[in-house]
């Protein structure tokens, strides 16, 4: 039985003698790690360019701004007219909204910018425990290291170029891995 205890997992077992547990070092999971990141700023700010990014947002103030500005140039009667061209508070306010929105935009990239920073922290510590692992097995099986990571080295080789070239390069065949 596996139960999830902070960022490693706890795994129970049944031994004679009763049961004891013992951490599992697993991977932490991003999105879990990045949840626990985010306050109640983050969650405002992301819901907010969230809204922001959608058409309902561009067709809301599209309809905003023609009722604004057919208000204003007095096509309901002249005592409609609350903000004469050059409609300086319509001005005033879409500025300032743009303003707060571009800065929502902002927070939200620098977050995504920060779980970026956590996969990439993850994804190396993933990559790190299996060269430890593969080193750890290959010894294990009496496997030269150095013929390896000659037969690696040129694997990656042929692979390189097979991609920046622009001529037709095979892939590297995984049979003579």
């Amino acid at each position: 039985m596996t139960a999830h205890s902070g960022e490693h997992a706890v795994r129970e077992s049944s031994a004679p003698g009763g049961t004891h547990r013992r951490r599992d070092p697993r991977l932490r999971h991003e999105q879990l790690v990045f949840a626990r990141m985010r306050t109640s700023q983050d969650r405002f700010a992301d819901a907010i360019t969230a809204l922001a990014g959608t058409m309902g947002f561009v067709y809301v103030h599209a309809v905003w701004f023609a009722v604004w500005i057919a208000l204003n140039l007095g096509l309901l009667g002249r005592s409609a007219v609350f903000d004469p061209y050059p409609f300086g508070l319509l001005t005033t306010i879409v500025s300032l909204e743009a303003i707060f929105l571009s800065t929502f935009v902002m927070v939200s990239q620098n977050r995504q910018a920060a779980r970026e920073n956590l996969r990439a922290d993850l994804d190396f510590e993933t990559n790190l425990r299996a060269e430890i692992w593969a080193v750890h097995t290959g010894k294990a099986l009496g496997l030269n290291p150095e013929e390896i990571e000659r037969h690696v080295q040129e694997t990656i080789r042929q692979s390189r170029r097979a991609m920046d070239s622009e001529a037709e390069v095979q892939p590297v065949d995984p049979e003579a891995l």
